[in-house]
């Protein structure tokens, strides 16, 4: 279908404004992962816990998936290039304060400020490619380039920071998004077409308390981490959580124009895939976290080593990603989701084998790559089965709530697994080994609490693959045509 209100180009090149866009887009999806192999050395240099250096994280994702359909909405009503400009300047001043951070304090805000800068920005991107592009072979071009965008750069993010934390410094992680920006913000007013205002309600209040709500439960699962399940200000975090999240399902089953329609709940096989989702992402985000922190503090690898170190799973997962679209038609969305689950497993429980002992090639490099070739063969029947049987008028709001679920997931399993991982390190340090030094205990308490993180993700990862098999029905996933997001609720995948 074509949509109306299609933005007029201001210099009629429409890949001049591409570029510009993906540009903006690939900066915002490598902030995700960038930092991952420079927390060590951020922990190092503005003396963060080994709990609350998470944060660095979740200060991102947190509220850029919680504003992300507050974003899409913005766009709608003021203007998606006006929008879109707005998301990269705040983006680009977040990431040189964040740069400059001289406390923990500091960088912490510019990581949330990134995440606002990024829900503005990230939504008006693909609404701007589908409405920029007609329908067809230019449109499907661009889109296929953008796809391709979204799926390699997480990956890429790992391999990257690790090239400028060791070339340069942990400080150019952040840097590097300053001129990239600025060129940005200076081009696409040339470029980049407007799109007309349209009528509309800001739902300002399902926005922020489901980020609050969010927030308030990571805080107590990594405040248990630090001072224990019974301390005053874990169960005070606890019941904020409770009470906010509560306040946001009722804001959203008032509103007019709710920002999490839902509705989007009530069949049965798309609440599993949701869910599914939210915990497979769990497990992957604290992965990602806890892999850095074993190479690097472990096994003594160098940022440019611990980045390399991703390679196999960012090869595998790109390669499946791409091979698991001709496989559905023959073996089905469910079983390939299946499929796709046990290798994801079984990485998990390779990891939770981990010692201070443990090399790359035996111990670490085969989750790697089976957690690749996993991830790679869910996450489209996945998405299929989150976008099926959703009604046209629903269908950007359901795409738009797959991407906000996903960075929730990150975030609140990230949150999960610190406090296992701060429960299992506190209670192997206060039983020491006998016969061994300082520093191997200290290695020992902290490999313990990792291997003990990776147990959980793969419990999570087990509950996942009981969700899909138990809830997601093979009927709703025959292959057909999903109709194509209205450009008014339009969220970028992530």
């Amino acid at each position: 279908m074509s949509f109306p209100h299609a933005p007029d180009n201001p210099r009629g090149r429409p890949g001049i404004a591409l570029a510009i866009m993906l540009s903006a887009q690939l900066m915002i999806i490598l902030d995700m992962t960038v930092v991952n192999i420079a927390l060590p050395h951020i922990q190092a240099s503005l003396h963060f816990s080994t709990t609350s250096l998470s944060w660095v994280l979740n200060g991102y994702t947190l509220t850029s998936g919680g504003l992300l359909l507050l974003g899409g909405r913005a766009g709608d009503i003021l203007g998606r290039r006006r929008v879109f400009i707005a998301g990269i300047a705040l983006f680009t001043v977040a990431s040189l304060a964040g740069g400059l951070a001289t406390s923990s304090g500091l960088l912490l805000a510019a990581r949330a400020l990134q995440g606002v800068g990024g829900a503005l920005a990230s939504p008006a991107v693909l609404a701007l490619i589908v409405t920029s592009f007609p329908e067809g072979r230019e449109r499907t071009r661009a889109l296929g380039i953008y796809m391709g965008v979204v799926t390699g750069g997480s990956s890429l993010g790992l391999v990257l920071g690790g090239v400028i934390t060791e070339w340069l410094s942990w400080r150019w992680v952040l840097f590097i998004n300053v001129p990239i920006g600025l060129a940005v913000v200076a081009i696409a007013p040339l470029f980049v077409g407007e799109t007309p205002r349209l009528p509309g309600r800001f739902d300002l209040a399902g926005a922020l308390s489901a980020t609050a709500g969010v927030t308030a439960l990571v805080y107590g699962f990594i405040r248990a981490a630090a001072s224990g399940w019974g301390d005053p200000l874990t169960l005070a975090a606890f019941g904020t959580a409770a009470v906010v999240l509560a306040v946001f399902v009722a804001t959203e089953t008032r509103a007019r124009q709710p920002i999490t329609p839902l509705r989007l709940f009530a069949d049965v096989s798309r609440a599993g895939s949701f869910i599914a989702r939210l915990l497979l992402i769990a497990g992957m985000f604290g992965m990602f976290y806890f892999i850095t922190e074993f190479l690097q503090k472990i096994m003594d690898f160098s940022p440019l080593r611990a980045g390399v170190a991703f390679l196999p799973m960012t090869v595998a997962l790109f390669a499946m990603s791409r091979l698991a679209p001709k496989l559905m038609p023959r073996m089905g969305a469910k079983p390939l989701m299946v499929a796709g689950m046990l290798p994801v497993i079984a990485s998990m429980a390779w990891l939770w084998r981990v010692t201070p002992a443990t090399g790359y090639w035996p111990g670490i490099f085969g989750p790697m790559l089976l957690i690749g070739l996993g991830m790679g063969l869910v996450f489209v029947p996945l998405t299929t089965a989150s976008l099926a049987g959703v009604p046209a008028a629903d269908s950007g709001a359901a795409s738009g709530l797959v991407n906000m679920l996903q960075l929730a997931g990150g975030s609140l399993g990230l949150g999960v697994l610190v406090a296992v991982f701060g429960t299992a390190s506190r209670n192997a340090a206060s039983h020491p080994l006998t016969g061994l030094t300082a520093l191997a205990q200290s290695q020992h308490a902290l490999t313990h609490g990792v291997a003990a993180a990776f147990g959980f993700a793969a419990l999570l990862d087990v509950a996942s693959l009981l969700v899909i098999v138990t809830m997601i029905k093979s009927r709703r996933l025959a292959p057909a045509p999903v109709p194509a997001p209205r450009p008014r609720e339009e969220a970028v995948a992530s």
